[in-house]
């Protein structure tokens, strides 16, 4: 049962999503980049309760949206996917503790983020999107920064003594979420190079880097790498190699990073104990190989009473290829990746050929990391895929703007000038007698 200090206010945000969207998607952006999960559980008393309601914002800004641009196809969203798998599930039957009602709550919250592609966005939408996913981690660490003054929580926590920058559980969610400003920041910079943005970019790889979380240091690294090279701007990679060969040269006085410190111990590819929860999510694969247990059963298939649960923290699987395939079997896995692939290569194909190429990177990367982290079900997910709605709506917004300057028809011969207008009074005539 919510308590009335949530449900109010959250009525009225939601009144602020449907008649300014740009503002709404401003508040649920840093709303998602703050970590709800901990600041809304002590009124909520549940996390799941708080990503519903995140999540529900969301739709509220979505249909705001909506309500302004209409609707549009999008035959290829990965959405489709988990429609499928819902279905499915109902035909082949749910995961012994998975109800219905929480199958059709898991379908939402699976879809939502997808969704922005079945709405027309205005420009202004757009823009203000995306500057709110850049500026999101750096309003983050200045949250944290107040709450651990005022002593309601910690702004770094330590682990195995090296820092991670955000306390009680968040470096992950705010390492993805600077993983994503940095993102946004690349293909800004693709577009026209800026001072302000290449800013940007170093404090969100920054973010990264003090909150160790490591597979969003690696695709950040890689995909500055790749910008670099597309722009051959060698003597920033002569710099930035030199700058790596300072730190390698003084690790030890860098052991405070947890990246450096689990390098010096040699458990820098650890796997932070996934490998406990891995067998759970094969075993239901391989109890239900093609069409998995229903849309939703990766959150039941570890109870969150087990002990693995509660000595871990979590019962996700920190892998979304084992989490798919548990809850759609190979089916509704490699239909939800086929999908995707599709998805992306038709909404990159209208962007310019150097930022087509860096979406299409982005997506390998989002790949890989979904191998080790919670890429879809996170609060992460939302973020990204609204960033991916807007910068394909943006794309196709640029290409017909172009296609009809094109289609506009010239004249291979001057046209004749257009006849002068009359003055005006006009001139009186000359009198007869005169």
């Amino acid at each position: 049962m919510l308590h009335v200090s949530v449900v109010i206010p959250a009525l009225l945000l939601a009144g602020l999503a449907l008649f300014w969207p740009r503002a709404g998607v401003v508040l649920w952006v840093l709303a998602l980049a703050t970590g709800p999960d901990y600041w809304l559980n002590g009124i909520t008393g549940d996390p799941e309760t708080t990503a519903g309601l995140l999540k529900a914002y969301g739709l509220a800004v979505l249909a705001g949206v909506a309500l302004r641009g209409g609707l549009k196809a999008d035959w290829w969203n990965p959405a489709f996917a988990f429609l499928f798998m819902f279905c499915t599930g109902l035909i082949h039957g749910l995961h012994p503790g998975l109800s219905l009602q929480a199958s059709a709550r898991s379908l939402v919250g699976s879809a939502a983020p997808f969704l922005f592609c079945f709405v027309r966005q205005q420009e202004k939408f757009r823009r203000t999107a995306i500057t709110a996913l850049i500026f999101a981690p750096l309003f983050a660490v200045g949250v944290a920064a107040i709450l651990a003054l005022a002593g309601l929580d910690q702004f770094y926590t330590l682990e195995q003594g090296a820092l991670r920058l955000g306390g009680n559980g968040q470096p992950p969610f705010l390492g993805g979420f600077a993983l994503i400003g940095l993102y946004a920041t690349v293909l800004e910079l693709a577009d026209r190079p800026r001072a302000g943005m290449a800013a940007m970019a170093g404090v969100n790889f920054i973010i990264i880097l003090l909150t160790g979380a490591r597979s969003p240091l690696a695709m950040a690294a890689m995909m500055l790498l790749a910008l670099l090279l597309m722009q051959r701007r060698l003597m920033m990679l002569a710099a930035g190699g030199a700058l790596a060969a300072l730190a390698l040269l003084g690790s030890g006085l860098l052991g405070f990073l947890r990246a450096v410190d689990l390098t010096k111990l040699g458990e820098a590819t650890d796997l932070s104990h996934r490998t406990l929860v891995w067998p759970f999510f094969v075993q239901a694969m391989q109890q239900s190989p093609w069409l998995g247990w229903g849309v939703g059963a990766g959150k039941v298939i570890i109870p969150v009473t087990s002990q693995l649960s509660l000595l871990l923290g979590t019962n996700a699987a920190h892998d979304e290829y084992l989490r798919i395939g548990s809850e759609g079997g190979f089916v509704g896995l490699f239909l939800l990746i086929g999908l995707m692939a599709l998805w992306v290569a038709r909404g990159s194909s209208q962007l310019p050929r150097g930022q087509a190429w860096l979406m299409r990177l982005t997506f390998i990367a989002f790949a890989i990391q979904s191998i080790t982290d919670n890429t879809l079900i996170a609060s992460t997910g939302s973020a990204f895929f609204l960033w991916a709605s807007v910068i394909f709506a943006d794309a196709e917004n640029r290409s017909k703007r172009a296609s009809c300057s094109l289609a506009v028809p010239r004249s291979p011969f001057p046209l004749p000038s257009p006849h002068p207008a009359s003055p005006w009074p006009p001139a009186r005539r000359p009198s007869p007698s005169s």
